[in-house]
């Protein structure tokens, strides 16, 4: 017969720890910090003695014994934490059998045991080398993050004059509040002898990003020549190249490039400071951590910006999130101000947008998933991807590819949820070679200049004419060429 335990059946224990090897042993030491109320289990005699010495409810039993919670009191968490993999199973079996409304958080002793584990109850089921490889992974980056902004910051505090920082072009609040940051902390570097001016190509059209400039009074300039001569050094915000995306010269020399994505495939430019990175959602997540490693003071106002940028580059939190941002918002928010923030969020949608968005319903063509809409003559660019955004939610379509034409470019948004395609790539590999296309696996744009046919008066006509050879080239590059869906879209 099992040995009893003291306490009375009744009594509801708070932890519970089946196998008390070096790792149960490290979690019971936690746990002490909070209660005394832990029963330990080990088939180990020896063991279970040394631990009773420490003055501790241990208890020697089989964890593949059925009878093993024989007089056991009912416990809200069990631990299961053996390296035997046969020896847990049974115990979670065994646990879920006799005290179901207890949690199980067991142990795996290899990649295998995993399942068989959460089949047999577990309510979750850790593997240790991988919590410790995830551990060791996070303390690299840590390093690297914390190298990164002490190497940003040494840079500038040996910098004097103006600093232009280049967002991409028709800047949108991840590149606006990234360039806010990179200013602040330039200032901070240098004890204001650097001083930086925010600059930028297009138009900020979208009515969510004109409230932004204009309720935080944020001050940004064109790119001109003049300005840039005025500038000392340049610097690239939320993009990864001169010439990609914005107004520079290729060959322009930079100080810095700070970015979250490569633009279709281009090569990262040259700077004296280069941070591209892949595994977050938005710049502004970059901009955000190298301020908390330098303990830098934010400010309201940029705290309010890189809030506001992190949540628009990840759809409020719902496209590409990554865990790091949703860590750096979460810091941000109590220094943010949430009366702006909601008149940013809120903001009247124009007439013209209203249209747009009325003409690509209106024209929306499907055929495999795919959606096709033509919006024909647009002023406000920025109504181009809200458009898409909207075709994107609509039942049966994959991917969304909205179009339009302005004075003197054909602009294309796209929109995806077709985990098998990057459409970043696929828009960089269809109109790259004619014009400035790339983004991201779920979002991405294109423009296209007219050149020589700006001149023509009816764009919408103009638009009518290539759109055949403009659709060719994507469905070539996603394989949607049967001649008979061709003619079905292009009969807009």
């Amino acid at each position: 017969m099992p040995e009893p335990i003291s306490e009375s059946p009744n009594q509801m224990i708070r932890y519970a720890i089946f196998g008390c090897g070096s790792t149960g042993y490290n979690i019971l030491e936690e746990l002490l910090k909070d209660t005394s109320e832990i029963l330990i289990f080990d088939r180990d005699k020896k063991r279970v003695e040394d631990l009773r010495v420490q003055k501790y409810n241990a208890m020697v039993r089989d964890l593949k014994n059925p009878e093993l919670l024989t007089d056991v009191p009912p416990f809200s968490i069990a631990l299961v934490l053996a390296n035997d993999k046969d020896a847990n199973i049974a115990a979670v079996r065994t646990i879920r059998q006799m005290q179901r409304e207890a949690y199980i958080i067991a142990r795996a002793v290899d990649p295998v045991s995993i399942k068989l584990l959460e089949d047999a109850g577990a309510d979750l089921v850790v593997y240790p080398q991988q919590v410790v490889a995830q551990e060791v992974i996070e303390y690299v980056r840590k390093f690297q993050s914390a190298r990164k902004a002490r190497e940003l910051y040494e840079l500038l505090a040996a910098k004097e004059g103006t600093l232009g920082i280049v967002t991409h072009s028709n800047p949108d609040p991840d590149a606006i509040s990234s360039a806010m940051a990179l200013m602040a902390i330039a200032q901070e570097a240098s004890d204001r002898k650097l001083s930086a001016r925010i600059l930028y190509s297009g138009d900020i059209g979208h009515q969510e990003n004109r409230a932004f400039v204009n309720l935080l009074d944020i001050k940004m300039e064109r790119i001109t020549e003049a300005v840039l001569k005025e500038c000392n050094y340049l610097a690239l915000v939320d993009a990864s190249a001169p010439g990609v995306n914005n107004d520079l010269e290729k060959e322009t020399p930079l100080i810095a490039i700070i970015d979250h994505h490569q633009n279709g495939g281009e090569k990262v430019g040259r700077a004296d400071f280069v941070d591209v990175r892949e595994e977050v959602g938005a710049t502004a997540t970059i901009m955000t951590e190298y301020l908390r490693e330098l303990e830098i003071p934010i400010s309201k106002k940029v705290a309010t910006a890189l809030y506001y940028g992190i949540r628009a580059d990840t759809r409020d939190f719902r496209r590409g999130v990554m865990p790091s941002d949703l860590i750096h918002a979460a810091f941000l928010i109590p220094f943010t101000d949430a009366e702006l923030m909601d008149k940013i969020t809120s903001p009247a949608l124009s007439q013209e947008t209203m249209d747009i968005l009325g003409s690509a319903i209106r024209n929306r063509k499907i055929r495999s998933g795919y959606l096709f809409s033509n919006v024909g003559y647009i002023r406000n660019r920025d109504a181009l991807p809200q458009a898409a955004e909207l075709m994107i939610t609509l039942e049966g379509v994959n991917t969304a590819m909205v179009y339009g034409i302005s004075e003197t470019t054909i602009i294309i948004s796209a929109r995806n949820r077709d985990i098998r395609l990057h459409i970043g790539n696929v828009l960089h590999e269809a109109y790259g070679d004619i014009g400035d296309a790339g983004g991201h696996a779920t979002m991405a744009a294109a423009a296209i200049p007219l050149n020589f046919f700006s001149t023509v008066k009816s764009k919408e006509d103009l638009l009518m004419l290539v759109q055949e050879a403009l659709l060719r080239r994507f469905m070539k590059v996603v394989g949607l060429e049967k001649k008979e869906e061709e003619r079905e879209i292009f009969e807009l």
